[in-house]
């Protein structure tokens, strides 16, 4: 270690709270713990120059489940289940939303979109199921939420029939953490990047953190690495990574909004006259469950091939960044906020809804104590 005095004094001495993962997690339960404790001194932990897990690799999709998505998850949940998580994606929405500002974020609520293939019945599965859903749902929008329109976007490859989500939105991701984080370090909060936190132990009153660069103690540690959660023994969450290409400006591109094919595993939208899309870990469920941030040959192909053939079939197009993010899943889709110790707490566990619920688990989070 070679800290100087005055890093040690001013940054890692006298610690109230720890909280690991500068993510929209990380950074909102530091907000809510700085408003309910206005003296607490307040340290934010992050792994990566940037925040390394999903926060800034995101789509930046405003949405809380495809029709298809939410009828695979009433064969794993009840009915009241699947009520409270959508609850709570609409709740987590409006409180980003709220935080943060619409203009600030670039919210626009251009619709969601579903694709269905020609070649299984998942269409037919929806049309059957979707006035079920809707009495569902009622109660959260007082209105039918989804509904059928036809392919008017040139989309080939697929049925002449889309779901289409009145409700959904999109957002900047870049401009909600940028802002995000600019709202945490007003508040007084500390964040110092490049720290990987390797190991924790407690004490009666007190943890005990070794990071890959230095030792402190805090008074209470918070975790909310979520997709990074198992390299804390958080064993309910596994990593599942997330490819996303993005094109170069497509001139005259006509297509707007938020889309889902294939149960949510792709997904696609409209950003500064690119398309952004990503997916495909349901190629390789087994591989993607990885905290390694890199690309796959096998998924980038089926990503460009569905481009061409799908999503721009008569359009010009050329992949300018390439990504991976890494999101936490689980058996369940509700989050994990939970006491782990005496001192000890998490929020974990997001199933790939980061933007949509990352506000409020942060803010449960610091609500635990």
């Amino acid at each position: 270690m070679n800290l100087s005095y005055w890093e040690i004094k001013s940054w890692l001495t006298n610690v109230d709270y720890t909280i690991v993962g500068s993510g929209i997690v990380g950074l909102n339960c530091a907000l809510q713990l700085k408003h309910r404790f206005p003296k607490a001194k307040i340290l934010i932990l992050e792994k990566g120059i940037l925040p390394q897990g999903a926060s800034t690799k995101n789509a930046g999709f405003a949405c809380f489940g495809s029709l298809s998505e939410i009828i695979d998850d009433l064969k794993t949940h009840s009915h009241a289940e699947v009520f409270q998580l959508v609850k709570k994606r609409i709740d987590g929405l409006q409180l980003l939303r709220e935080t943060l500002g619409d203009n600030t974020i670039n919210y626009q609520e251009l619709g969601g979109y579903e694709l269905f293939s020609k070649t299984d019945n998942l269409l037919a599965e929806c049309q059957l199921k979707k006035d079920r859903i809707n009495t569902l749902l009622k109660p959260l929008f007082n209105q039918e939420v989804f509904s059928f329109q036809s392919n008017t976007f040139g989309f080939e490859n697929c049925q002449d029939t889309l779901g289409f989500n009145q409700f959904e939105g999109q957002i900047d991701t870049g401009k909600m953490m940028v802002s995000l984080t600019q709202l945490v370090l007003n508040s007084e909060i500390k964040i110092i990047n490049s720290i990987t936190v390797e190991q924790f132990s407690e004490t009666s009153n007190s943890v005990h953190i070794k990071t890959n660069r230095f030792e402190f103690s805090t008074s209470k540690l918070l975790i909310a690495t979520n997709g990074f959660a198992s390299a804390l023994d958080i064993s309910e969450v596994k990593p599942a990574r997330a490819q996303v290409v993005i094109t170069k400006p497509i001139p005259n591109l006509n297509i707007k909004g938020t889309f889902h094919l294939d149960q949510g595993y792709y997904y696609f939208r409209n950003i500064d006259s690119r398309i952004l899309f990503g997916g495909g870990r349901n190629l390789d469920f087994i591989g993607e469950e990885t905290t390694e941030l890199a690309q796959t040959q096998q998924i980038q192909n089926k990503l460009e091939a569905l481009l061409k053939t799908t999503i721009l079939p008569d359009t010009a197009f050329e992949i300018e960044y390439r990504w991976s993010g890494i999101m936490g899943v689980g058996q369940q889709k509700k989050p994990i906020v939970k006491q782990l110790n005496n001192n000890v707490f998490c929020g974990v566990r997001l199933g790939g809804m980061g933007v949509a619920i990352g506000s409020l688990v942060g803010k449960e989070l610091a609500d635990l104590l």
